[in-house]
């Protein structure tokens, strides 16, 4: 890197330090299509500015004789490329955050892959961003993953944008082509509320129009790259927003000590201000403001602090402080945009764990309301959302949870979705507003509790939830189970996924939606059988191991026990006295369990009934012998 003493003509450490501090600073990410040149643009702003060390260019020569693909030349994507496949495929896979500074401003970039499979990454990095450089090859102009990248930066709060037209070079530096995907781009983020969006022809390989203006280009008159990120004007952090403190830990060092650390995620703060714990009304004064510097007057959006309260009300790591003139919203139930990630489709009425700033629980997507067309931003109705889809959805949460609208707080809008069984991130949302429907409908309280009547009956409730292929022996097996338990005095009930089909659930069909569907409305019925204290047996295929999940965490513990009904498919076919299996096969029947749906058995039931060469009162009695022994 060039020396201090030589770029800023003093070799005054302080003074350097001190010009670096006035500053301002921009953080934004290079996105767009893969192979669009967004690490190689990076690389050549990294050199251009005189960021990278003689050792780091010394490698970068010696790894581009060996990974590069510039015929020889420095390959300067190699730079943020730092992981083996990256470097064996050509590809950015992870998001790569890069320092660097010019006599203006001080900027922290970050490269964001450009394959649909890293989707969740390019996300990432735009989630901390102001402003996007989106590239698009000149030889390609724009394709589906350059409009999904522009959109989901819009979306996700970013409304400075510079279209980089990468490659030039390889079309002979046309105006004619530059103009055309101009335009197209132009049209295509009309209405998606940019503040500024501006156009520059490069190529990054060579250098044109990244620091200096080209003279390939005669005919652009505009700013170059890096004029334009010296000079974009980004609204810094604005104090008006309404306070918030998310609690991330209760510092009690001794007995005269309890403060409260955490980052401000928007507003300010001045000691004998007046805070309220957002979920709780609770509310007190800010006796002081604690930093590893020591203590503070005020504190701003980003500063990392300790706060102290005049009164010791309850605040526990996970709680918000808040402005008492403007508090977030508080509830279970709101619609959100949602962007998924997930080889498999989000479906509705599925459970997945919501995970905020501050809070995880329980949430199921009650409704989808509609489907971005991320080519034509038309809003098409859709029962499930695919990999890398973007739509509109109502949640439901298991319990109230503290948020405000993504477009006022990004930090305190925002939230991940987990699978419930991997824990792998599977989306990502932006909260619209809370929905309070249900505002005037309450839990009313009954003076007989479940407890009272499952004495009454002498017996626990519970369910035995049969799971199976189709002709496995579910239903036969339930029903001399029943008959068992009836003999001895036992009250039961048994819900038959056929017999529950041409009732309740008899608008379904069976597709992967509708299965989910019929299995949450069968598991609320069950719930309120076990309520009432019966013995519930539910014989339904229910092929997704998500589904039974759901109706095991809708019971209290040791209600729910699943039977799994093993039986291979080819017996099943065997014993199929309609033939199903058979037309299945030949394609006659769709979206059949087992042959063109699939059946995930599950993975450790609470009782294995393996059914070859077994008799019907044999296994019966296996399943009944079990409840008996755990009372």
């Amino acid at each position: 890197m060039t020396s201090i003493a030589n770029q800023y003509g003093t070799p005054d450490l302080k003074a350097y330090l001190d010009q670096q501090e006035r500053k301002s600073f921009l953080r934004f990410l290079a996105c767009g299509s893969v192979d669009d040149g967004k690490s190689t643009l990076i690389g050549r702003l990294l050199l251009e500015t005189k960021s990278l060390y003689e050792d780091q260019i010394v490698s970068l020569t010696s790894d581009s004789k060996r990974h590069g693909t510039a015929n020889g030349e420095l390959d300067y994507a190699l730079l943020l490329d730092g992981l083996e496949a990256e470097r064996e495929q050509g590809i950015t896979i992870d998001v790569a955050y890069r320092f660097f500074s010019t006599a203006q401003r001080k900027f922290i970039v970050a490269d964001t892959p450009g394959h649909e499979e890293y989707t969740r990454n390019m996300a990432t990095g735009a989630s901390t961003a102001d402003l996007a450089v989106v590239l698009v090859d000149a030889r390609q102009g724009i394709l589906t993953q350059t409009k999904r990248h522009t959109y989901i930066a819009a979306l996700l709060g970013i409304r400075h944008v510079i279209l980089a037209v990468n490659k030039m070079d390889l079309i002979g530096y046309d105006q004619a082509g530059f103009r055309t995907i101009a335009s197209a781009y132009d049209q295509f983020v009309e209405g998606l509320g940019s503040e500024s969006i501006c156009t520059v022809p490069v190529s990054a390989r060579v250098g044109d129009n990244i620091v200096e203006r080209s003279a390939h280009t005669p005919w652009y008159l505009g700013k170059t790259l890096l004029e334009q990120l010296d000079t974009v004007s980004i609204d810094p952090a604005v104090e008006s927003r309404p306070f918030r403190f998310p609690v991330q830990l209760v510092v009690r060092p001794d007995l005269d000590f309890r403060g409260f650390a955490g980052q401000v995620a928007s507003g300010k703060i001045t000691v004998g201000d007046a805070l309220v714990v957002a979920k709780s009304g609770r509310s007190s004064r800010l006796k002081q403001i604690v930093t590893k510097d020591g203590l503070r007057e005020e504190a701003r959006e980003g500063d990392a602090v300790t706060l102290v309260l005049d009164d010791e009300i309850d605040v526990s790591r996970g709680n918000i402080l808040v402005s008492p003139d403007s508090r977030p919203h508080v509830a279970d139930q709101f619609q959100a945009h949602l962007i998924w990630f997930d080889h498999s489709p989000m479906i509705p009425g599925r459970s997945y764990i919501l995970r905020t700033e501050t809070d995880t629980v329980s949430v199921s997507i009650t409704n989808l309301k509609y489907e971005l067309n991320i080519n034509t931003l038309a809003h098409d109705a859709a029962k499930s959302l695919p990999m890398n889809g973007i739509g509109v959805c109502n949640l439901s949460l298991s319990n109230s949870i503290v948020f405000d609208a993504y477009r006022e707080n990004r930090t305190t809008g925002s939230f991940i979705l987990l699978d419930r069984f991997t824990n792998a991130t599977v989306g990502a949302g932006l909260i619209d507003f809370p929905l309070r429907r249900a505002s005037n409908i309450h839990l009313q309280s009954t003076s007989l509790a479940k407890k009272q009547r499952s004495e009454m009956k002498a017996q626990k409730p519970s369910i035995l939830w049969f799971t199976g292929l189709s002709g496995s022996g579910k239903s036969t097996i339930a029903n001399r189970v029943e008959s068992i338990l009836h003999a001895k005095g036992r009250h039961t009930y048994l819900l038959d996924g056929d017999n529950v089909r041409h009732g309740l659930n008899r608008d379904l069909g069976f597709t992967q939606e509708d299965r989910v569907e019929n299995i949450r409305r069968v598991a609320e019925v069950a719930k309120l059988m076990v309520d009432a204290g019966l013995i519930v047996l539910v014989a339904f295929i229910s092929p997704f191991a998500a589904e039974r999940r759901l109706a095991r965490d809708l019971m209290e513990d040791g209600e729910f026990l699943e039977v799994f009904i093993d039986t291979p498919i080819e017996e099943c076919a065997r014993r199929d006295p309609k033939g199903l299996y058979k037309k299945a096969r030949a394609g006659e029947i769709k979206n059949f369990t087992g042959i063109n749906s699939p059946y995930e058995p599950p993975a450790e039931p609470d009782i294995h009934v393996q059914t070859l060469n077994r008799d019907i009162d044999d296994m019966a009695l296996q399943i009944v012998e079990f409840l008996t022994k755990r009372g």
